[in-house]
């Protein structure tokens, strides 16, 4: 894997209780998230650099046409998990730490990136996603499945109480009311094919219901 020199302490994220919890509920709750899983991953190729993997639901994901993912996970019992699973995977999968606002890969090594319920949690966005950017090679694809802030008044109302008071604390640092699109385009990627949906499409909605999947690309020609 080609690295590059970092600072970032190889558990940037420590959260021991909630990843306890995440991976239980994640996987009782991917029946219902298995499907856009899918989804975010189809018609994927080449080398793939995916950045916080969790416990690695969408390791069985990837097609065939992937020939190598480079899977990052700053939290350690989440990450041993992702080991366990990369194991399992129809494709090479080389689970590693490292931050998100510090990719500890060479720029322009990878044809896509993908992020999956990740850039609720992180510390800097515009941070992480420039790094994202600057790890694709020019043309390269993002693939997003994310918390997106609602666009019913009431429910983003909610979406920004709760991140200003327990949701964070209980859930690993998510904060469900940012804009994700705004912030894609904001540094730097042009927005390609995308659509807002519901987790889960029915049933009580909860803050983090709204979500947004879709692809994004670094432009080829930059000034």
């Amino acid at each position: 894997m080609p690295l590059r020199s970092s600072a970032v302490p190889r558990d940037a994220v420590h959260h021991p209780l909630f990843a306890r919890f995440y991976a239980r509920f994640s996987v009782a709750a991917d029946k219902s998230i298995a499907q856009h899983r899918r989804e975010l991953l189809t018609g994927l190729s080449g080398r793939v650099i995916e950045v916080g993997a969790g416990n690695g639901l969408n390791f069985p994901h990837y097609p065939s046409a992937v020939s190598e993912v480079v899977a990052l996970e700053p939290e350690r019992s989440l990450r041993a998990l992702a080991v366990e699973a990369a194991r399992r995977a129809d494709v090479p999968v080389d689970v590693v730490p490292g931050a998100a606002e510090a990719l500890p890969v060479k720029s322009e090594a990878f044809d896509a990136a993908v992020v999956s319920l990740v850039l609720c949690s992180v510390r800097d966005v515009p941070r992480a996603l420039a790094e994202i950017r600057r790890v694709l090679r020019p043309g390269g694809e993002l693939r997003f499945f994310e918390h997106g802030r609602a666009e019913t008044t009431g429910m983003a109302r909610a979406q920004r109480l709760v991140d200003r008071t327990v949701w964070p604390l209980l859930f690993g640092g998510c904060h469900t009311s940012r804009d994700t699109l705004a912030a894609i385009e904001a540094a730097g990627f042009e927005l390609g094919e995308h659509r807002r949906l519901r987790v889960p499409e029915r049933g009580m909605q909860m803050p983090s219901s709204p979500c947004v999947l879709g692809r994004a690309y670094r432009p080829v020609a930059e000034s």
